[in-house]
């Protein structure tokens, strides 16, 4: 332990986009996307009711309609997102899992806690916490979209008055905003607000309607500096490490062709680099895909033999 010089390391972005409804979150987040992506691939969890797939026409992505809206659901397709190896995952929208969050504390008050909502936060605490670190994890860039509190407000233009949607807070966790570098409220006219800016270009900027350039300069910024290092495998992922270990096996298990052990291969090599894993372990999943897929090339030996 001890002090060293300070250096500037390459990141992976971490934003979030919040505002009423109309304000083009979805469409916002898919052009910051693209510019931040380059030639890499995008990916968007979306819990809006295929909302980003109306975009398909226009942006190049892959979606995975999030039917699961726990906390737990978000963080597996997180995860699945990771072993996909998305330059940028838009998570469209994040307060569907702050809803559930509170929905379940609810019950755990009433099952568990006479009613105490406070003492079931005991149980849903760690579980925000568990998603907030499953967002950092992610080794891509993560935008998340979060709804905003709406309310109407009056404005007078040219002595007359006419009634404006405004949004307020984001529609999650207290104190959320802490975990990303870019933060941004974006208007029903389309104009982002950049409230947190890590990056300290942009900070109190009005940007009218942002997007593919705006993603390129945040990529630019974000990819200057010393290769960040790898964090090492802590204690207190070992449990972690050995339920992927599960997960894998299953899946390696039920591969059928040669698709789904290339597919399951990049995610092991993706979750090595991460750390998640240790070289020992990734050899083990290593060894049983060249196991199953001689057990998938014997099978289709054998079929090929009945069949004459």
């Amino acid at each position: 332990m001890g002090f060293k010089k300070a250096t500037k390391a390459q990141a992976k972005l971490r934003a979030a986009i919040f505002g009423p409804s109309g304000a083009g979150k979805t469409y916002t987040s898919m052009r910051v996307g693209k510019g931040l992506a380059g030639d890499g691939r995008m990916g968007v969890i979306d819990s809006e009711r295929m909302t980003a797939s109306k975009y398909s026409d226009r942006f190049d992505f892959d979606v995975l309609e999030l039917d699961d809206t726990s906390v737990n659901g978000y963080i597996d397709a997180i995860q699945m997102a990771a072993d996909e190896g998305f330059a940028v995952l838009i998570i469209d929208s994040l307060s569907h899992a702050w809803q559930q969050l509170l929905d379940e504390i609810d019950k755990l008050a009433k099952a568990k806690y006479r009613g105490n909502t406070w003492s079931a936060w005991s149980e849903g605490t760690p579980l925000q916490r568990k998603l907030i670190d499953a967002i950092l994890r992610f080794p891509g860039h993560i935008i998340a979209t979060m709804r905003s509190k709406t309310e109407w407000q009056t404005t007078n233009e040219n002595g007359k008055s006419r009634p404006v949607r405004v949004g307020l807070a984001p529609e999650q966790g207290k104190g959320v905003e802490y975990e990303f570098d870019l933060l941004i409220e974006i208007s029903t006219e389309h104009i982002a607000n950049v409230i947190k800016d890590r990056t300290g270009k942009f900070q109190d900027k009005l940007i009218d309607k942002p997007g593919e350039d705006f993603g390129r300069e945040l990529a630019k910024w974000l990819d200057d500096g010393v290769p960040a290092a790898k964090p090492p495998l802590k204690s207190g992922d070992v449990e972690d490490a050995a339920s992927i270990m599960t997960k894998a096996s299953k899946a390696i298990a039920k591969a059928k062709n040669a698709q789904d052990i290339e597919k399951l291969a990049t995610g092991i090599k993706r979750r090595l680099a991460e750390g998640a894993l240790t070289q020992d372990q990734a050899g083990v999943l290593h060894d049983q895909l060249q196991l199953q897929e001689q057990l998938m090339a014997e099978a289709t030996q054998q079929e090929t033999v009945d069949a004459a």
